[in-house]
Formats: C-alpha cells, structure tokens, sequence
C-alpha cells in the first residue's frame, strides 16, 4: 500500500489547496473541521472499502455516503474537484467514455468559485446537483445520524445486507439527544451495514474543549451502545486510517452495527487550530494564509499568483487572481500523468466490483407503487369503512387502512409497502394495523433483526427525532432501475401525540427539501399527529396540541399535504387522495375520542368520498332565502358537535357550510369546483371553526373580522386546562351550545360585518 498512501498524500494536498484558496478568497466557511477529515475521507473513497462508481452517483446499488457533519461540505467540493478534473483531463487525451462523467455529475475547479454563492456550491451538505454522491442534507448537529439509519434499514430489507451505508461525524455533534436514540436504534434494528466514521478532534466553537465536558471515550460511548469499535490515534497516519477502515468493513458482523473513531488535529496543516479553525478562513492573501502555501509551492515547483502581496482593491483583479491559482493547482494535477491514471483507473476498477443486476436477495423487483388499487379510494373494500350509528375514533380508521395497504396490497408483492414507527404508542396511534394481514395472510408483523426482517413494525422506543429521521432517510432509499422516473423503495410513516410534532420537524424540512431539489425520485412519509386537538382532554394541556400541529403547516405550498379528517371514515379516502400526488411529505391529524359515525344520507350531507376533494358542502344557501354567511369547519368535535346542530342550524339561518379536511387538496381542484363550494363572496362573508388555534386556520380565514367571529380552542388567548372532554370542549367554547351562539352572533352582526369589510376593501 506504500504507492497508494503515496498517491493519497498528493491528492490531500492538491485537495487542500483547492479548499485553501475557495475559503481565503470567499472569506466564508468551515477550514479546520474539513482539513481534520482528508484522510479519513480519502481512504475512504480510495481504498476500495467503499464501493460506488463516481460516473453514476444514483446507482442503485451504490454504497452510501452521509457528511453529517455538514458544515465541513468544502472538503467534499475540494475533493471531488480533484477527481472531476482528473477524470476530465483523461477523458479528453483519451476520448475514452469510461472517463467521461456529465457535467451536472461532479464538481470541477472552477464551480469552487460558486461556494456559498446563489446558484453556486451551497454551504452546507446537500444531496443534490454535483454532490449527489451525498445521500442526504446535512449541516444541523446530528440530523444526518437518524437517516443513515434509515438509509442502512432500508437496504437491509431489500434484501441489500452488503450494500453499505458510511457516515462522517464530528464528536461535538455526538453530544446531541439523537445520538443516543440513533446508537439504540441501529443496534435494535440490527443494521451491520451502517458503518460511522468519527473525526475526534476535540473541539466545536468554542474555547473549551469537548473532553471537558463529555465524560469518556468514543470505545466507551459505542460499545456500551452494541456496537463493534475500531479506531486509531493517528488520524492522520494514512496506513492507520485505512487499516482501521479495512478492519471495520471486513470484521462487519451482519447484525451489529460499526463505529470507527480517528484521533486527529482540528486545523491539521492550516496554520491555526482546534476550535480557532472552526468557522474563521485566514484573512484575505494574510501573512499566515501565504507561509501556509509555501510547502506546496516548494513540493511542486510552482508560484501562486500574488503570492506574498495584500489582495487587491479591484474586485475583478482580485477575481482574476482567484482564477489564476485554482488553475495553477489544477496544472499541478493535471501535469502528473501517473496520478491522473491512479485517480481515474482506480475509481472504475471501484466501480467495476458493482453488482450489474439485482442479487438473488433483492426483495423489489416489483413496483407495487404503481398499483392504483392503493389509490382508488372509490373501490377501497366496505370493511375499511365504519357504518352509520357506529362509535368510533377516527384513529382506527388508520389501522384498518395500515392492514390493507400492508396486508392485502403487500400480499400481492411479498413485501410491506410502508413501514411504520412510532415513540412506544404503535397501538395507542394505530400504527400496529401496518403489521396485520387480513383473510388468509397473517401480515408482516413486528420487524425483527434476525427473526423478521420483512416486518413491517419496527420496534421503537420513545424516539421521535429518530423515528422522523429514519423514516426520512428510508424513502430516500430509491432501488429502482430508472431512478429519475420512478421510485422504488419503502414509504413510511411515523407517529407521535400533536403536542410533541416539533420533534419531528427537523427531519421533515430536510427531506422535503431534498425531495425539491433531487433529480432522484423519493418515496412519501406520512406524519400523524396522533391524539391532536383538546379532545385529548384526560391528559390536560401538556399532551393535547392545539398550536403545536402548526409545524406541520410551516413549509412552501405545495411541499406537504395536511389532512383533518373529522371522522373515521374520511381517513382512508383523504390518504388515498394524497397518496396519489407527487407530493412527498403527508401529514395525517387524527383525534382521540370516539364519535357517532354520520347517517350521511339521512342528514342529506354528501358522502364521505367528498373529503378527497379537500373541503365540500355539509349545507348549502336556501336560494329561497337571505344569505346569512358562510361556515368553515375542521376538526373532529368541531364537526361532529356542528352536525348534532344542524337541524337547528338549518331552521334558524341561511347557511352555507363547509367541511374543510384538507387545504392543500382543495387547492388542487379544478377552478369550477373551488367556485361552486368558495366563491369569494361566499369567502368573503365567512367564518370558520376549529379545534385548533386560529393561527392554524390562516389559510382558511378570509379577513381580521372573519378572524374575530371565528370560534377556535384558544379564543381567550390561553392555554386550555383539562378534565373530560365535555369539560375541556365547553372551556374551549366549542361545546354544541357554544358553537350555536357563535355562529348566531356572526348571523346577528352580518350588515355590521358586511359594513367593516366594504371598508377595508
């Protein structure tokens, strides 16, 4: 291996001069945690562990590579612009096509002058454009751990044990809750193929090192954990790194997750060190940024333009000059004849040992996700659906729609089509329908390591950020032939009470960014937010969400598709409806309590096929009479205690009203039925109702005098007590009475109204 470690010591100092000058002339970014991780990050990619081919970042059988330490990105750009322009430079002496990689598919020289600019190289980890070899959107402490978990899960059970997932980390990030949770959750489910590379150098930000405040040693946090632990204090010893590397890969045991930590120095041959190396690049052309490239100078025989000399005033001059050296260091590499084969053949020969076709263990040959029977709500078998007079929770309706996705659809494929984790509440948030069969097939059960790794249940403590960050990181996980088109995978879907969804939210933004920018297809996740709403009354104020379900709502439209479902039986047509859009992200509000499934027919509202389309009449205006407004509802007592009043309701007003499950789907319906069920005069002379915060209904709420009639949980301004669900409603003023008086003001005050809007219109 001496040639090799040869070989890696010029590619690291080439790397670093490319990522010197990017920082030194952008005056932004992270230089010292990215110097610490040369070379880990080389042998890693060289030293033929890790199996990819650098040509096709979205093969499906590609390992896998997470920076979670997303904030060191510059050393991923430096390196893989080393390898862009060596494989360029090759393909054009040779015209050979092996060494022809898209210009779209990994970085060259010049796109460093992009970094941290608009359009450009972004700042932190992203999987997208030319780092797609990147597998998921890094930068926040610790987000990257819980989906490598995800990502090795998912390759596990298809059947891909040997298709491996790498993740890069500084020690400071392992600190983070996450880290715990995604320690016991890789060890639960077994995952022999997740391999986590540690760079421990001690130091973040800040001027106390971590040491002082982390009791003990990387063996010491892994093993406790379960995991295999292999490392080296020499860091930067390449025949120590890659040893360590080669050990850990062919030691892997199938079922015991691999921890690799490398003692290094934070800022190695930068100049300054540990935490001072952070965030800070060297000052412009400084003193220190100069002596530092003396070695290469002296190593290579050249002189970097300006050397020695302050930068220039003239912002084009100091552009050129940029220019100039990143194209002297891309000389140096060019010129080496014996490197650019080395760099280029050994890649391909990487990327030669991948399999052509799918082993003999792959479980998705088949793409159950075309099948429309899971779409086609319309012809969803009767036992989905719950009878009129029946007393049911909209929440079982999710077990039901689990078993049949899961049991009756899977059935057809051999494999569970989504697979579901919750924090210790599977039963509780009717998760555990996922792992039913129906008839003759006894379903996919509980997900075991060894036993059954085909279940469809994975057996989760109280881990919310790892639940959503696995979950993120399986439908990121496409193994289909055609990518780009089509995804082929494991959806997934996850649960927790309403109150606690801001856990979550980390997980859910990055996914649904990545899920904007990909060229690669991903598959969807549903979030429940499970026991939302004041109808968790027993369990008071601290459980029930009547604000925190908001983050669900906190992304650009059109990148998630909420759903209020009021009663059971819109559960399954709502999913339905949402799981056919190209959109990734589903967030599914269920409620706790059971209420008295609708005689439909006989109340004369339409059928519960209508929630598809997002919001729809419960009654319409009597033409025959004056228009006394229009009602806007959501929620499950909300709409339920609404209905128990309607005759009354129909007697005494002129009402229009409407049940409004789904903002985002009614968004998406043809002009003609938006018209038909919200003109804007309708809209305009509206108020709505809702078991949640107003703040939660913006979308719904037309105007400042709609938001002043509306009636909502929080219409005092405060924070709701608790008792049973009668009492908690009726505080809330959501009681049948009170919905009654609301909507009899916002009748009574109708010219007045009409009166205050015409003026602010």
């Amino acid at each position: 291996m001496e040639k090799e470690f040869q070989f890696w010591e010029k590619i690291k100092d080439i790397t670093y001069q490319y990522l010197d000058f990017t920082l030194n002339y952008r005056q932004s970014g992270h230089p010292g945690g990215s110097h610490s991780k040369a070379h880990m990050l080389i042998s890693l990619l060289f030293g033929k562990k890790m199996l990819y081919d650098i040509r096709k970042p979205e093969y499906r059988f590609n390992d896998r590579l997470i920076l979670s330490a997303g904030h060191t990105i510059p050393i991923i750009y430096s390196l893989f612009a080393v390898i862009g322009d060596a494989f360029n430079e090759m393909y054009r002496q040779t015209k050979d096509g092996k060494y022809l990689i898209a210009e779209d598919k990994l970085v060259r020289y010049y796109d460093l002058l992009t970094f941290r600019h608009r359009g450009g190289l972004p700042g932190h980890a992203e999987s997208s454009g030319k780092t797609l070899l990147l597998k998921f959107n890094t930068g926040p402490s610790a987000h990257g751990l819980p989906a490598s978990v995800g990502q090795a899960l998912a390759l596990k059970k298809a059947g891909l044990q040997n298709v491996k997932v790498f993740l890069i980390e500084g020690e400071g990030a392992l600190t983070a809750g996450v880290t715990h949770e995604s320690q016991n959750g890789a060890w639960a489910y077994g995952l022999g193929n997740l391999f986590w590379l540690l760079d421990w150098n001690d130091f973040g930000i800040d001027d106390r090192p971590f040491s002082s405040v982390v009791y003990g040693t990387p063996e010491e946090w892994f093993s406790a954990h379960g995991w295999k632990v292999f490392g080296t204090m020499n860091g930067h010893s390449w025949q120590d790194v890659y040893y360590t590397i080669k050990k850990a890969v062919e030691e892997a045991n199938e079922n015991i997750p691999n921890f690799m930590w490398f003692k290094t120095k934070k800022g190695y041959e930068y100049g300054v060190y540990d935490n001072k190396s952070h965030g800070v690049p060297h000052k412009k052309n400084s003193e220190i940024f100069w002596e530092t490239r003396k070695p290469f100078m002296e190593k290579c025989g050249v002189e970097f333009v300006g050397f020695g000399k302050p930068a220039s005033s003239d912002p084009d001059e100091e552009k050129k000059q940029w220019e100039e050296n990143l194209k002297i260091i891309n000389r140096v590499l060019t010129s080496d004849e014996e490197l650019l084969k080395y760099i280029t053949d050994t890649l391909i020969e990487i990327a030669e040992t991948l399999p052509k076709e799918a082993p003999s263990t792959f479980v998705l040959n088949q793409n159950p996700y075309k099948d429309t029977a899971i779409y086609d709500y319309k012809n969803y078998p009767d036992w989905l659906f719950a009878k009129p007079g029946e007393n049911v929770p909209n929440r079982s309706a999710l077990a039901k729609w689990g078993m049949y996705i899961n049991g009756v659809i899977g059935k057809k494929y051999g494999r569970p089509l989504v697979i579901a984790t919750s924090a210790d509440l599977t039963e509780s948030t009717n998760l555990h329908g996922f792992g039913l069969g129906k008839d003759d097939f006894g379903g996919f059960g509980v997900y075991d390591r060894e036993k059954n790794i085909n279940g469809a249940i994975l057996p989760s403590a109280i881990t919310e950020f790892l639940n959503a960050g696995v979950c993120a990181g399986l439908a990121t996980v496409n193994l289909s032939e055609n990518p780009h088109e089509d995804f082929n995978g494991f959806w997934a879907i996850t649960s927790t009470y309403g109150s606690f969804m801001y856990l979550k939210y980390g997980a859910i933004r990055l996914f649904s960014q990545m899920a904007q920018d990909s060229p690669i297809k991903f598959g969807k996740v549903i979030w429940v937010a499970g026991h939302s709403g004041p109808e968790t009354a027993e369990d008071s104020r601290t459980h029930f969400g009547i604000f925190e379900p908001g983050v669900l709502q906190l992304f650009p439209k059109g990148k998630i598709i909420n759903l209020y479902p009021w009663e059971h039986n819109e559960v399954p047509v709502l999913l339905g409806a949402a799981l056919a859009t190209d959109i990734n992200n589903i967030a599914l509000h269920l409620t706790r309590p059971p209420i008295e499934i609708p005689d439909r027919s006989a109340l004369g509202i339409p059928s519960h096929f209508e929630a598809a389309k997002g919001a729809y009449i419960i009654n319409d205006f009597d033409p025959d009479r004056k228009k006394d407004g229009t009602i806007i509802v959501r929620g499950t007592s909300t709409t339920y205690n609404l209905i128990k009043i309607l005759p009354q309701l129909r007697k005494d007003f002129n009402l229009k009203i409407i049940a409004a499950p789904s903002y985002e789907l009614f968004m998406m319906q043809d002009e003609t039925y938006k018209n038909k069920v919200l003109p804007i005069e309708d809209w305009i002379d509206s108020m709505v109702v809702t078991n949640e915060s107003k703040k939660l209904m913006q979308d719904w709420i037309f105007s400042k005098v709609s938001e002043e009639y509306s009636l909502s949980s929080d219409w005092d301004n405060n924070w709701r007590t608790g008792g049973t669900v009668d009492e908690v409603l009726k505080e809330a003023h959501l009681d049948c009475d009170s919905i009654y008086n609301g909507i009899e003001r916002f009748v009574r005050d109708r010219e007045k109204r009409i009166a205050r809007l015409k003026n602010i219109l």
